[in-house]
């Protein structure tokens, strides 16, 4: 890719060819009057600067559907944040201002210019008299659709103000005249004006060009000052407040796009109940594994006080998915171009679809209460949800923050009684499970401690199903008849245990209980 500066305005004749195929009438944003036309049918060009002023009969180039359509997609995204239509149809740039338009033709008739992939001159964008860049199609892959496109916008870029951009080392010696850019994978990149046919992302720079590191070209700023447009008008706001964009539906897709370094798009979310949500956040690509995106995507989640909750952005991918479960209320999602490892934010612009659903989900919400009653903490608690509920856990921890199960309880239950062995604080909190394996754990609630607890082991002397231990101490049991015969053996831990009496008699049973302290006998009386 090679341009030429010229100042001096000449008269352009293009006569059409013959078409020897149907071009796809496609256009990136049809109401814009600035124009970049890619021409893919053949085109004379008599009178122009190119060839010595000699005729160039450009040959239409050996291109599918499927390929020019490609190249469009690419070229117009690399264009998306602009107030200009890229257009494969003839009718719209013969309509636009002649200082407004360009006409990009891709052809195979190259051996009038050799060593170069494309050609244009730096400005002509406005010059008014038609004066068309060129893209040697034979000379890319041959007829590499990626190769193609990313030459149109270089050479277009030049059409519209811009020179090469170069890359230099930390001491400023030039290393390549048209900067490769960095990195591998999804997120490589390199500049458009630079040689982007390596990397999969591509986009406008803030950078340095061939006459030195220090001689920097401000891409964004030259295309949108010099040509008579500038960015297209922002689609969604940038603030965390009710003018957000306001989502209600249960399933959602709305298109929009980064247009400025500084653009940020918000949309807000409001739940009544506890909700979960999948969201997709997907650069616009051509292909899988966003193949031609220009958007490295990174989403922020915000509460409705405005305070930043998550942040997502995947190092090596340029979208975002995201499961997750919200309480109800009000939330912002704010989607933001970002940089990566490869780039830095400036050039992380183009447009995306913004997908999901969210649902409510089967438990709404579990809540716990508790007092001390004569040492004895009394638990109550409530589970509202749409769906059958699978298991029930009341957990305790010593220190707020470490829980372990405390009890597993019938799922009708929803009191609880429990004596601690010390005075120290006990925290509590109920975990509810449904059918599905959603999990949800209740608020956190903190009691105090017995103040004069004396036993070891505290239990349960009148039972029907099973007896209650809570235990100060690891310990071993023995389980009794009244005639001494042992029943059962077994071992427990610090908190609370259960033995089971379901398959025993109705009687008077004796249990001793030895720990490394102490030691206890109780008689239990099964009803």
């Amino acid at each position: 890719m090679k341009n030429f500066t010229q100042t001096l305005l000449l008269a352009v004749f293009c006569l059409l060819a013959t078409v020897t195929k149907a071009v796809p009438k496609l256009n990136s944003l049809p109401t814009a009057t600035a124009t970049i036309f890619l021409d893919f049918d053949g085109q004379s060009v008599i009178g122009s600067y190119w060839n010595n002023g000699n005729p160039i009969f450009c040959a239409a180039p050996s291109l599918t559907t499927a390929q020019i359509t490609e190249i469009f997609n690419r070229v117009s995204e690399d264009y998306r944040p602009f107030n200009v239509n890229i257009t494969t149809d003839s009718t719209k740039f013969l309509s636009a201002p002649l200082t407004q338009r360009i006409r990009v033709i891709i052809t195979p008739t190259s051996s009038w210019k050799a060593g170069v992939g494309g050609i244009s001159y730096t400005g002509s964008f406005t010059w008014g008299d038609d004066t068309p860049a060129f893209v040697f199609s034979d000379r890319l892959g041959p007829n590499n659709a990626k190769y193609i496109a990313e030459c149109c916008s270089h050479e277009s870029g030049h059409t519209v103000g811009l020179s090469h951009q170069s890359k230099y080392d930390a001491n400023c010696a030039l290393l390549e005249s048209y900067s490769t850019g960095y990195g591998s994978g999804e997120t490589s990149w390199a500049p458009i004006m630079g040689n982007s046919y390596g990397k999969n992302m591509s986009g406008w720079n803030n950078g340095p060009t061939p006459y030195g590191c220090a001689v920097t070209q401000d891409n964004l700023s030259i295309i949108t000052s010099t040509n008579g447009f500038t960015y297209r008008t922002d689609d969604y706001s940038d603030s965390l407040s009710n003018d957000a964009f306001t989502q209600s539906n249960s399933s959602f897709s709305i298109n929009g796009i980064i247009t400025k370094t500084t653009d940020k798009d918000v949309f807000r979310f409001q739940f009544t109940q506890n909700t979960t949500i999948h969201i997709d956040a997907l650069p616009f690509s051509v292909g899988s594994g966003d193949n031609g995106s220009n958007l490295d995507i990174k989403l922020l989640l915000y509460n409705e006080a405005k305070t930043l909750l998550r942040t997502y952005d995947p190092t090596n991918m340029m979208s975002v998915s995201l499961d997750t479960t919200l309480k109800a209320g009000s939330y912002y999602f704010m989607l933001d171009g970002t940089g990566n490892a490869n780039t830095s934010e400036y050039g992380s612009l183009g447009s995306y679809t913004f997908t999901g659903f969210r649902s409510a989900l089967p438990i709404q919400s579990v809540t716990l209460t508790g007092n001390v009653v004569k040492n004895k903490h009394e638990l109550n608690w409530n589970v509202m949800a749409d769906e059958p509920i699978r298991s029930v856990e009341v957990e305790y921890s010593t220190n707020g923050n470490v829980f372990n199960v405390l009890n597993n309880l019938a799922l009708t239950s929803r009191t609880m009684s429990y004596i601690p062995n010390d005075a120290g604080t006990r925290f509590y909190r109920v975990k509810a499970t449904s059918i599905n394996d959603q999990v949800v754990y209740s608020n956190i609630i903190a009691l105090k401690g017995a103040e004069n607890q004396v036993k070891s082991f505290n239990v349960s002397t009148f039972v029907k199903n099973q007896i209650s231990i809570t235990a100060a101490e690891n310990y071993q049991y023995k389980l009794m008849d009244m005639n001494g015969r042992i029943l059962a053996t077994g071992k427990g831990a610090v908190g609370m245990n259960t033995i089971d009496m379901t398959n025993k008699i109705a009687g008077i049973y004796v249990i001793q209980l030895l720990g490394n302290t102490a030691s206890q006998t109780e008689r239990i009386i099964k009803q």
